[in-house]
């Protein structure tokens, strides 16, 4: 199975126990995660935004600020412009965040559900799925040089039939470096490698 299959079936459980849509940002860095997922409703996601709540959000205050778990309802840390009771009005009623992962790369998730209260089973549970995304989605530290010289062809705008002519190898053979780096980087498209590969520093 490869670590983009592993990655969409973790993504399916979460979504089983998480009704009411989640949001995961995976590997945090200079603000912005390197890969994110969301089942949100677009409404909500639409006022989340409109709201600029991102800057305010006091589960992201909280999972900088430690590692673990918390329902929402036990959370310390103020919340000052009332996004949970924001929140409640589209129907996450009851949630939970974790967090995950050195400072410097942390993994940050918050999960909901209309009903009732997550269980400390279901907690459990969710703690090891973010925990399991966050390890198999860590950074490659490095590609193969073929894989680089393949991917900065592309980049330049080169065709697959120039990009192979130019490195001297068939389109076959440079299809399979970009599909062995778009593997390596969980990336579905060749677009998507060199932007990741660029954000990873690797490009």
């Amino acid at each position: 199975m490869t670590n983009k299959a592993g990655v969409d079936i973790l993504l399916q459980k979460l979504g089983v126990l998480a009704p009411y849509g989640y949001f995961l940002g995976l590997h945090i860095r200079y603000a912005a995660p390197l890969l994110q997922f969301s089942t949100y409703s677009q409404e909500w996601l639409d006022h989340y935004t409109e709201r600029a709540f991102a800057l305010r959000d006091p589960t992201i205050a909280w999972g900088f600020s430690t590692e673990g778990t918390c329902r929402w309802s036990e959370f310390t840390i103020p919340d000052p412009f009332g996004l949970f009771t924001e929140a409640s009005s589209f129907g996450l009623n009851f949630g939970l965040s974790v967090s995950c992962g050195p400072v410097s790369s942390r993994t940050i998730a918050s999960f909901a559900r209309e009903e009732r209260e997550f269980e400390d089973c279901e907690i459990e549970e969710i703690s090891l799925l973010v925990r399991r995304l966050h390890d198999i989605t860590e950074p490659p530290e490095s590609l193969t040089k073929a894989q680089i010289e393949a991917l900065r062809c592309i980049a330049e705008g080169d065709r697959y039939a120039a990009a192979a002519d130019k490195l001297g190898i068939s389109e076959s053979a440079l299809k399979a470096r970009l599909n062995g780096a778009r593997q390596k980087l969980l990336a579905r498209t060749t677009a998507e490698a060199i932007q990741r590969a660029k954000d990873y520093r690797l490009l």
